[in-house]
């Protein structure tokens, strides 16, 4: 029987902790965007400080049993779509399940319509989300590519826009 698999809001006295898995989830995107470390050998925080903050946004840790091993940061909490903004579960238990099912949990807690956006040079993730879609949209969904604002020299995102 898999381990039990749980989202956890993030809390203040997280904040230590989600930086760390920040980090690691950042060094993952570093192969598909090119991203290198500080001078101190940090990458940056990014959008990491504004989901802690915006009334808009949910954080959740992803944990396994006791063992925070990624997070999910939701965007339009508030809207009738939701976005998920950033998905991250630690190499050890990819392709076990765990990003599944706390994806599942993810999309039930906000359930409604959805966008969730992807890079095609991250064929894990491309597969990873186009698979779940069909799995909790049995009656369909769309893809659309978009351009990423600000970022005309990378290559357009593959958003996929469902219903829970």
């Amino acid at each position: 029987m898999p381990s039990p698999v749980t989202l956890r809001s993030i809390r203040p006295a997280d904040l230590p902790l989600v930086e760390r898995l920040w980090q690691l989830y950042r060094h993952d995107l570093s192969e598909f965007r090119g991203m290198l470390p500080d001078d101190s050998g940090l990458f940056t925080s990014g959008p990491l400080p504004t989901y802690l903050q915006d009334p808009d946004s949910s954080g959740y840790l992803i944990c396994q049993e006791t063992r925070p091993v990624g997070f999910a940061f939701v965007s339009g909490v508030t809207t009738p779509t939701r976005h998920v903004s950033e998905f991250f579960v630690v190499r050890a238990v990819r392709r076990s399940g765990v990003g599944n099912r706390a994806a599942r949990q993810l999309l039930a807690t906000h359930a409604g319509r959805w966008e969730v956006a992807f890079q095609e040079e991250n064929p894990g993730a491309a597969r990873f989300w186009r698979r779940l879609a069909v799995e909790v949209c049995p009656t369909g969904h769309r893809e659309e590519r978009r351009a990423v604002p600000g970022k005309p020299h990378l290559p357009p995102d593959t958003w996929l826009l469902l219903t829970t």
